[in-house]
């Protein structure tokens, strides 16, 4: 009895994950059609420029820069790194902090972690999706 309980949860479990791969994979689509790109050049990936817009959106819309409205250059949105998987662009703000940006070249998945330098400190701080913010 408790093979048959065991097996019917295991079916039930890769169920949901076939579900989720292909709701995915419609995610996928309609995200790329939602960004003006077709199939095709989504399935090339992000790119340098599109990982730097949507950050530099996304710190746009997220942080208050009406204090660097007289000196900007106390913050600012710059890439890092760029490995096989990912780019990272870097937001340094007012208070000395940073937050990386990791952005998955493939999904446009980005995750954020935050950097305060003077205590060494790092703290991941969530994930974004870049699409939402290539619009803007």
């Amino acid at each position: 009895m408790k093979k048959l309980v065991s097996v019917i949860v295991v079916f039930l479990l890769l169920l949901c994950v076939l579900e989720g791969c292909i709701l995915s994979q419609n995610n996928v689509d309609s995200e790329a059609s939602s960004v003006g790109l077709t199939k095709s050049e989504f399935e090339n990936g992000i790119t340098k420029e599109m990982a730097y817009k949507g950050v530099n959106n996304y710190c746009h819309i997220t942080y208050d820069w009406s204090i660097a409205k007289d000196n900007p250059s106390i913050m600012s949105v710059e890439m890092g790194e760029e490995t096989d998987a990912e780019y990272q662009v870097i937001f340094k703000s007012y208070t000395g902090s940073c937050v990386y940006f990791y952005v998955d070249k493939l999904s446009g998945i980005t995750k954020m972690v935050d950097y305060v330098p003077d205590l060494d400190i790092r703290e991941e701080s969530g994930t974004i999706n870049l699409f939402d913010y290539l619009e803007n």
